[in-house]
């Protein structure tokens, strides 16, 4: 018989591609008053990986994932994604995104990202999200699955995640839980600051 045990506490990893990287520092900044200091930030990857994007966020697209200090609880994302989804809203010009932004969790197996899409390997969380297993860390090294998104079996981006990883095992020796942060509550009572107000 298993014994339920109490779950590893989670890194943060949030993922956003966009046309103007000139709106990143902004985006940033939001993402910040909603899961707390930064740790880590990507340089930019291009995302020419699909052009499904392209009429609605005009191209070309660059990625940038940023890596959160606080080690959360796994069950924050459905929050978390709610919130990215707000900061995306505030973003929209003519009804149009400007930015796509992905929030997800990494964890020592493997790496999650949230969505609203329902699938054959996507577990339900809450809150009408989803748990999207993206890459399992097995013999030294993250792996792809068959459903892995392109620009996430990317090898710099898994580079990216592996050193993310390792400073992330070094965190879980001096971590025996998550920091206990209400995602929910910290969203709702910020205003958010899109590139318009930014720029006064």
């Amino acid at each position: 018989m298993s014994r339920p045990q109490p779950p590893t506490p989670a890194k943060l990893i949030v993922g956003f591609f966009l046309r103007d990287r000139g709106l990143a520092a902004g985006i940033v900044r939001n993402l910040q008053a909603y899961l707390g200091s930064v740790d880590m930030i990507s340089g930019w990857f291009d995302f020419n990986f699909t052009t499904y994007y392209h009429q609605e966020m005009g191209s070309p697209l660059s990625r940038r994932m940023v890596v959160f200090k606080p080690l959360a609880a796994q069950t924050a994302l459905p929050d978390v994604k709610l919130a990215t989804n707000r900061l995306e809203h505030a973003y929209r010009e003519q009804g149009r995104r400007q930015v796509n932004i992905d929030p997800g969790y990494l964890l020592p197996e493997r790496f999650v990202l949230a969505t609203g899409k329902n699938f054959t390997h996507r577990m339900y969380m809450s809150q009408g999200i989803y748990a999207d297993l993206t890459l399992i860390y097995r013999k030294g090294a993250f792996r792809t699955l068959p459903w892995t998104y392109p620009d996430y079996a990317d090898s710099g981006l898994i580079d990216f995640l592996t050193l993310v990883r390792n400073r992330y095992m070094l965190e879980l020796k001096q971590h025996t839980r998550a920091e206990r942060v209400d995602f929910r509550n910290r969203a709702a009572g910020k205003r958010l600051r899109t590139h318009e107000s930014d720029e006064k």
